[in-house]
């Protein structure tokens, strides 16, 4: 009788564990980032604790903006994560990514060399001043105007080679702090001015500071302030944009570890030659709660000149779900290829 009323507990107690459901695995910090922040609901969080790939569109801090959001959770370790990441040629290279390669420290024109420049795709020889199709400064759309005999018969290649000179400027100025860093892009009657605009995107994610402190100074006064134990590099890709005529970019990545149980990577569009007036990507890679997976959030919010204007709506839900397709199919190619080398 005594056996009897053991098992009987034992059967209760079972029912009880299984009636509560699993143990949770999601980190508070990732709950209330997704909960609070991005609108994630209850059944949200539980498929994605199951592992399933979770995904919104963001709403819109300002006109021309959109955004995406979504999470994942990854059987094997955070550090296969970022190290893929870091090799970041290889991570981001794919059918939209048409060529990718690093700047060095520091940065130099000879680190485009691998770069294609097609001059159907990137027209310089039409580039004035407030009538460009290319991102440039004022100062550089005079030197396309002064330096290129455009009669010559190797004017292409030349300009080629000059905006290359050019770009590669940008990012010297950018990493050094240098009077040539881009304010202001003069390829249209209405001026853009980028870094406006990327610091009105962090003034609109409060939550990295809460994720990394200091971090958002770091992104906004880079390289006057750094922050202590960040790794930074800067990359240039040429990528195509749906439909649309293809565009060349830089963008800076910075890695922390604020806490020894999760990552938090932001990158930074440096410059980019159409489309992008300003960009700001957030990656945090969290150890959940039960042992052998961690959780990979990515958030992206962009201001584009693409989104303004007429049908400024009817194009920034195309762009929207577009992102966030991207987000759901890379955040499953990342889990596969962690997943593997896990193996």
């Amino acid at each position: 009788m005594k056996w009897l009323a053991r098992v009987g507990v034992f059967a209760m107690l079972a029912a009880v564990h299984q009636a509560a459901g699993p143990a949770p695995d999601l980190p508070p910090v990732l709950r209330s980032l997704l909960a609070d922040e991005f609108k994630f609901s209850p059944s949200d969080l539980a498929e994605l604790e199951k592992g399933e790939v979770v995904a919104h569109r963001l709403g819109a801090t300002a006109y021309g903006e959109a955004g995406a959001v979504g999470a994942i959770r990854i059987l094997g370790r955070k550090e296969t994560f970022v190290d893929l990441y870091r090799d970041i040629t290889q991570f981001k290279r794919g059918p939209a990514v048409t060529s990718i390669g690093m700047f060095g420290d520091p940065p130099s024109v000879r680190d485009l060399a691998p770069l294609p420049v097609n001059h159907r795709e990137l027209n310089l020889r039409e580039c004035k001043l407030y009538d460009c199709e290319i991102r440039l400064t004022a100062p550089a759309i005079k030197r396309l105007q002064s330096e290129i005999n455009w009669n010559a018969p190797d004017a292409d290649e030349r300009a080629a080679l000059l905006f290359k000179e050019i770009f590669a400027g940008y990012v010297q100025d950018y990493v050094s702090g240098g009077p040539g860093r881009i304010t202001q892009y003069d390829s249209q009657k209405r001026p853009i001015r980028p870094t406006d605009d990327f610091n009105a995107l962090v003034a609109g994610s409060p939550y990295i500071d809460r994720l990394a402190p200091g971090l958002a100074k770091h992104l906004e006064a880079f390289p006057a302030s750094r922050l202590a134990g960040a790794e930074d590099f800067v990359y240039w890709s040429a990528e195509k944009f749906g439909r649309l005529a293809p565009f060349v970019s830089a963008t800076h990545v910075t890695i922390t570890q604020p806490t020894p149980g999760t990552y938090v990577i932001v990158s930074k569009n440096v410059y980019s030659s159409r489309y992008f007036d300003a960009s700001l990507s957030l990656t945090v890679a969290a150890d959940g709660l039960q042992p052998g997976g961690f959780y990979l959030v990515y958030v992206n919010r962009s201001r584009a000149s693409v989104l303004k204007g007429s049908f400024a709506g009817m194009r920034r839900a195309f762009v929207e779900r577009g992102a966030r397709g991207s987000v759901e199919e890379n955040l499953e190619l990342t889990k596969a290829k962690v997943e593997y080398i896990g193996k």
